[in-house]
């Protein structure tokens, strides 16, 4: 990879919260004298603030505030300060709270939802949220769909952009045969369109969503000609 992709990933990683403690102490530092990697992590941060919106509300596990004092006073017992105890768990709460939103949502699809609340009108009723992805790291389609209206929305992440390709997405269910085409999406704003009259509920929900890469104005043949580059599995959104 070149080196502006080798500040993108690590940058995603720092997000997501998949460094360990080490790896981002040592991130968290050299973003304070790297410009390019401080502005992907801004941009990462940026792409991703709103997962927690579709991501149900953790509540703390009993007792773990006992747990923490009790933590910090063995800590302080040994000579390390009382500050950089209270310092040291602080930065491990933190990459905590950011690896659990980020691993409920990539475990049920990277659910990572990504603000479906900026989804403009907001949908009423039932609603189901896909992020398509090539692995964990790599977002690039947020997919919405209002079961009850039967609109899907479409929203890039951080896909990038093809010359003289375009990307179409496609549902896939036994149900259905071969794959059926939903459309070409833009890489870059959103897609909406009432496309998804003909499918039943418990299809739109049970289906993978996946994207190939087709010829400029999508496949001539109205079947999937290019690979899959990204997929995913639709799961309810909450928190609506």
């Amino acid at each position: 990879m070149t080196e502006p992709d080798d500040i993108d990933g690590l940058a995603a990683e720092y997000v997501l919260g998949t460094l360990d403690a080490g790896e981002r102490a040592a991130v968290a530092a050299r973003r304070q004298r790297e410009v390019a990697l401080d502005a992907a992590i801004v941009s990462w941060e940026s792409r991703l603030a709103a997962l927690s919106d579709v991501v149900p509300p953790i509540a703390p596990p009993s007792g773990l505030f006992s747990k923490i004092e009790a933590r910090l006073h063995a800590v302080s017992s040994v000579g390390i300060s009382h500050a950089a105890a209270v310092v040291a768990l602080t930065r491990r709460l933190n990459s905590w709270r950011v690896a659990a939103i980020t691993a409920s949502s990539i475990a049920a699809a990277l659910l990572v939802a990504f603000g479906a609340t900026q989804f403009a009108p907001k949908p009423k009723g039932k609603n189901l949220v896909a992020v398509l992805q090539k692995d964990a790291q790599s977002p690039a389609f947020l997919v919405s769909v209002n079961v009850d209206d039967r609109v899907m929305t479409v929203r890039p992440v951080s896909a990038k952009h093809e010359a003289g390709k375009s990307y179409e997405l496609w549902i896939i269910h036994e149900s259905l045969g071969k794959p059926k085409s939903l459309g070409v999406v833009d890489d870059a704003a959103p897609t909406r369109a009432p496309t998804l009259a003909a499918y039943k509920p418990d299809v739109l929900e049970a289906s993978t969503y996946a994207v190939t890469l087709e010829p400029e104005g999508g496949s001539p043949s109205g079947d999937p000609t290019g690979p899959i580059v990204f997929s995913g599995k639709m799961i309810e959104a909450t928190g609506y």
